[in-house]
């Protein structure tokens, strides 16, 4: 048929998971074709998500450290804020050159490229609709068209005012008051964007802590500094209704020790993220999604429909881009035939707030959940010479071990630059280290890395600058 396109692979979604596997596979000799509806590829990470949320941070960072420096005895003044030059740094000079990048990757590497939505004719077949509508015909299918904002019908109240993440990294403006729905890493990275710029910021989380998936001694850390920059940060509570009025939205609280009703600038709905599966029209190809809208997949990252894949948060939590992208690896690799599998002992999360919070493997709420034996290392900030110097002595950096093997299981960190110091402990966790191949590697003084070759110290003892615990004898 000379009106349908052919193609070896077709990948519907160009976010972290379908790009990465695009281009892959090109690399491999496979004919591509990349389908994703949004005019710059990337997805939701770096148009709307991961990438611009992290240069706001670093200019709120900024911000706090000109403050942070009167301590020091420097002193800047107080900052003033261009929201257009801002806005601009962040989608020109950031988003818009990464993704002019992957639009030159994908032409370097032969993936064709179209905008538009994909649905599903049949198990073999599609029909783009877009500015070049089309019908496209592929012997293998990799679906990564990745998630979208939840937004529960209490907020629905058409109102520009209730924002979700997509909405509130455009800046619309500096509000004087803004209302945090959600205590996850959504919210509290967006909110302390906000708050360090001036806005009287609210919290309202509905279980009993903020970062419910964290372990609770490195949440601490966190919360610390956020209690301090925050207006209010509310758990065991919820937003009942939110109301519309000339002066603000008006919010409905419900909960021990809250007011009924705050009026604020801006609401942003931070409660968490769901599958996109919308319009793909699934049934044709003869997939069905599960009870929680992900698509199920094998170790391979198959579908029920064998020659049909699945990555990134369409196929499962958790929703990362960095899970993404691994996935896109595996799912080519099975469809080349190497002999592969998703099976990583450590997917580490990072929660980009100021400190940050950092963790990979087991955390220690897991370890107790599932009563795996495990012995937990501390090594506070306060004893090293690095954060000394940088006078953030906040942080901590824990190890959690095997007590008998002493095979590392889990470390998490919180403290400034969490981020980049996990990844020695993933690999440690991949590689099925001990705590004394991390011991004995040596690691560059002054530096806070530092503080994971002591935390593994204490497996055998006391490390250089902290004493171990005596264990107390009954």
């Amino acid at each position: 048929m000379s009106d349908v396109k052919e193609t070896q692979l077709l990948v519907i979604g160009g976010g972290p998971g379908g790009y990465p596997a695009a281009l892959h596979a090109a690399d491999h000799g496979m004919k591509v074709v990349l389908v994703d509806e949004d005019p710059k590829l990337g997805g939701v990470c770096l148009n709307r998500g991961c990438i611009p949320s992290k240069a706001l941070l670093h200019a709120a960072k900024i911000i706090r450290e000109a403050k942070h420096a009167d301590s020091l005895g420097i002193s800047f003044g107080e900052p003033k804020i261009d929201l257009d030059r801002l806005r601009a740094f962040v989608q020109q000079k950031v988003v818009g050159k990464l993704t002019s990048g992957i639009a030159q990757l994908c032409k370097g590497r032969n993936a064709e490229t179209v905008r538009g939505h994909a649905e599903f004719l049949d198990a073999n077949t599609v029909k783009v609709t877009g500015d070049t509508p089309q019908t496209i015909r592929f012997e293998k299918c990799i679906i990564a068209t990745g998630g979208l904002p939840a937004m529960p019908k209490t907020f629905q109240i058409n109102d520009p005012r209730v924002m979700d993440s997509t909405g509130a990294l455009l800046l619309p403006d500096i509000p004087k008051t803004l209302l945090v729905v959600g205590g996850g890493y959504i919210g509290l990275e967006i909110g302390s964007v906000y708050a360090a710029m001036g806005t009287k910021v609210t919290v309202v989380e509905f279980l009993d802590t903020i970062l419910a998936m964290a372990d609770r001694d490195l949440v601490t850390v966190l919360e610390k500094r956020l209690k301090a920059e925050f207006d209010k940060i509310y758990v065991n509570t919820k937003v009942a209704a939110v109301k519309a009025t000339p002066g603000g939205i008006v919010a409905t609280l419900e909960g021990k020790d809250v007011p009924g009703e705050i009026t604020f600038d801006r609401v942003l709905v931070s409660v968490g993220r769901r599958p996109n599966t919308t319009g793909l029209k699934l049934e044709n190809a003869g997939l069905k999604l599960d009870d929680r809208g992900f698509i199920p997949v094998d170790g391979q990252r198959r579908t029920a429909v064998p020659h049909i894949s699945a990555i990134g948060d369409v196929a499962g939590e958790p929703g990362l881009a960095h899970k993404a992208t691994a996935e896109a690896r595996v799912a080519v690799e099975a469809i080349l035939g190497e002999p592969v599998e998703w099976n990583p002992r450590a997917i580490p999360a990072v929660i980009f707030t100021d400190p940050e919070i950092a963790w990979a493997g087991l955390t220690e709420k897991e370890a107790k959940e599932q009563t795996v034996p495990h012995e937990v290392l501390k090594f506070p900030w306060a004893a090293s010479g690095r954060a000394v110097a940088l006078d953030i002595t906040n942080g901590l950096t824990k190890m959690l071990i095997d007590p008998d093997s002493k095979r590392i299981l889990g470390v998490g960190i919180a403290g400034s630059g969490a981020g980049e110091m996990i990844a020695e402990s993933v690999l440690a966790i991949e590689m099925g280290a001990v705590a004394r191949d991390v011991m004995e590697s040596i690691h560059p003084h002054p530096t806070l890395s530092e503080t994971v070759m002591e935390s593994a110290e204490l497996a055998y003892g006391g490390a250089t600058h902290v004493a171990r615990p005596k264990r107390v004898t009954k």
